[in-house]
């Protein structure tokens, strides 16, 4: 399943399916606006309003608290950023976890590391509920396509309960294991390449304008050739407005990636497994978050190898 841009995959029906989404953010919205055009009755929370009203104009019920949209819902999809938030979301004040019908499943969107994973899908398994492992990758564009990459660690009950759900999301959806924590290992792996591949294609545009050449030329030219990736194409030309105002747009924040390059590290270190460019992309990242660049978009880690663009000057900018 694949898709033209801004062109949703024809709709996998989901009628019969109501859907509580947890964290409207980047991720979490446009996926919940797909599982809505499929026919899921989709309910959203997030803690912030405008979040809230724009959940409302993409055909989701907005709800004011996490426990009502979760109440009877026969899917719990989260969207959170990290492992605390994942407690929160459970087990917090307005914890999810005590109204989930039984036989619920959770199915976990978010990257936050094996370790996080495993004691919580104990926890829910114990009160009769299934918690599906499946972190998603390919951005806010896809996700609104349902055209994700999903890896999924799940047991059998859990695969089958959550299954449509997770085929209305993915453009290629992978069972990688049968447990919960094989999603997040997946994942891992994935986060270890698209965070080396950013911080390579801000250190390769910033050569080629400390070079002298035009950096968008160069990027093109790149684009066409064997050094091509994924990262290179979306993130270049938000690297090469990185020094405009405000900088890009925020589609992945920078302390995303000092989240999850530090999942990496920490699971390779486990693994007693050497990671030498994971682990200078780490930096990187943290250096860019010490100089205040947490919520800038992640391709601003380009500012911190080159404060200041130099081809400009010559070329006349971009």
């Amino acid at each position: 399943m694949s898709a033209e841009p801004d062109t949703p995959t024809t709709p996998t029906t989901l009628n019969d399916r109501t859907v509580a989404v947890l964290g409207l953010g980047a991720m979490g919205l446009p996926m919940a606006a797909n599982l809505a055009r499929h026919g899921a009755t989709v309910r959203g929370y997030d803690i912030a309003a405008e979040r809230l009203a724009l959940a409302a104009d993409a055909g989701i019920t907005p709800c004011a608290s996490a426990v009502e949209a979760a109440t009877g819902a026969d899917i719990a999809l989260l969207a959170v950023r990290n492992a605390a938030q994942l407690e929160e979301a459970l087990y917090g004040a307005d914890g999810i976890a005590a109204v989930l019908s039984d036989g619920a499943a959770v199915v976990l969107t978010s990257t936050v590391g094996i370790e996080a994973v495993q004691p919580v899908a104990r926890g829910l398994a114990e009160a009769g509920h299934h918690l599906v492992d499946a972190p998603v990758s390919g951005g806010p564009v896809r996700a609104g396509q349902g055209d994700l990459l999903v890896t999924v660690g799940a047991t059998d009950p859990a695969w089958e309960a959550a299954l449509p759900v997770l085929e209305a999301m993915a453009g290629t959806l992978v069972r990688i294991g049968g447990r919960p924590g094989d999603g997040q290992a997946m994942k891992t792996v994935n986060q270890l390449l698209c965070g080396v591949h950013i911080a390579a294609a801000a250190e390769a545009l910033a050569l080629a304008d400390a070079l002298g050449l035009d950096p968008a030329k160069a990027l093109e030219t790149l684009m066409a050739g064997a050094a091509a990736s994924f990262m290179l194409g979306d993130r270049g030309p938000r690297v090469l407005q990185a020094y405009d105002g405000e900088g890009a747009e925020v589609k992945s924040r920078l302390d995303i990636f000092v989240k999850d390059m530090g999942i990496v590290t920490a699971a390779a270190k486990e693994a007693h497994l050497a990671t030498p460019i994971a682990a200078a992309a780490e930096q990187l990242y943290l250096i860019g978050e010490a100089r205040g660049l947490a919520a800038r978009d992640d391709s601003s880690v380009v500012t911190v190898l080159a404060p200041q663009r130099r081809a400009a000057a010559v070329n006349g900018g971009c």
